[in-house]
């Protein structure tokens, strides 16, 4: 079709090719797990929202790469299934639509692509639609699916309205209460796709260890921080807080720290760097969750971090150089 005195507007889809990523592939390897799980729990829709976003990510990057010759990256549909399973399970399509573009194009794209980006693309469309659509992001929730089948059965669980049934930490801010510890380790609760089930997100974590795909210092340095913040408040009397073993296995900050965290393009690239960057991780969710508006402040906290990822590496590297100058001297 020609647009009005202009030329052909040519949006062939037949150049589309896939830049293999071994090491995405296993991160897509250790995310299925863990999408069946949320579809098992909340529903077919996951599966549905899933692809939706997927197929947006997959548009918005080739968009920019279709007159170059690079390709779409296996990457960015890491960052489709991330984002999707830190979303509510009833988020409406259009505002995980707005969220995924958004994630991608100023994540990512804007910063030169795959390998240039500075924050990790899958928190930016989530901290976007966090801030812009609150009411879908954080009072909509589902309550588990039961029965053999569970999810696999149904298209959706039935939606939440009461605070008393909503998500484990926002349960704990308003009334202090708090779930059985073998529901928040299996994950029979309410919250996001891919974030209730702790024993999984254990299981994949140890997993892309040992395949060497995620930066253990990074996650262990996260967790470690968390527990360390958390209970000096804990034992402090702040009741805001709960206790550290529930803390860790209730919210989103596992999740965080194995697969938000270790990413490689947006974290410090030395190990010293890594272990720098996961303790202030840890250390700032806490401060974030116990005090601040957010029940959840893994997000914020890892985008923090992002932003100080460099730093901490010339910082690292310049302590390194200081100490090599005596060495060398002294011959």
């Amino acid at each position: 079709m020609n647009s009005k005195g202009g030329k052909p507007l040519n949006l062939s889809f037949k150049n589309i090719n896939f830049m293999k990523q071994a090491m995405m592939r296993k991160v897509i390897y250790s995310l299925i797990p863990i999408v069946l799980a949320g579809t098992y729990f909340f529903g077919l829709r996951v599966l549905l929202l899933l692809l939706t976003v997927i197929l947006f990510a997959c548009l918005t990057e080739w968009i920019f790469v279709r007159k170059t010759t690079k390709k779409i990256t296996e990457a960015v549909i890491v960052t489709a299934i991330l984002f999707t399973l830190t979303l509510p399970p009833q988020t409406p399509y259009w505002v995980a639509i707005i969220g995924i573009i958004f994630g991608v194009l100023f994540g990512k794209m804007v910063f030169g692509g795959f390998g240039k980006n500075p924050f990790n693309p899958a928190l930016v469309g989530r901290a976007f639609i966090y801030v812009n659509f609150p009411k879908f992001m954080t009072v909509e929730w589902t309550k588990p699916v039961g029965g053999v089948l569970g999810g696999f059965g149904a298209y959706l669980g039935e939606p939440i309205d009461a605070v008393t049934q909503a998500t484990p930490m926002l349960i704990y801010r308003a009334t202090g209460e708090t779930f059985p510890i073998k529901d928040v380790l299996f994950g029979n609760i309410a919250g996001s796709i891919g974030e209730t089930s702790a024993l999984l997100i254990i299981l994949m974590g140890i997993y892309l260890i040992y395949t060497k795909t995620a930066a253990k210092e990074t996650i262990f340095s996260v967790i470690a921080g968390f527990l360390i913040m958390d209970s000096a408040f804990y034992f402090a009397g702040f009741s805001q807080v709960p206790n550290p073993l529930y803390g860790l296995l209730a919210g989103g900050i596992l999740f965080g720290a194995v697969f938000m965290a270790t990413d490689p393009i947006s974290s410090p690239k030395t190990p010293q760097g890594r272990i720098v960057y996961g303790l202030m991780i840890g250390f700032i969710t806490v401060i974030i969750r116990g005090f601040a508006l957010f029940a959840g402040g893994i997000m914020f906290a890892i985008l923090i971090g992002n932003t100080f990822a460099p730093i901490i590496d010339e910082a690292v590297n310049s302590l390194k150089a200081r100490k090599k100058l005596p060495a060398k001297e002294g011959k």
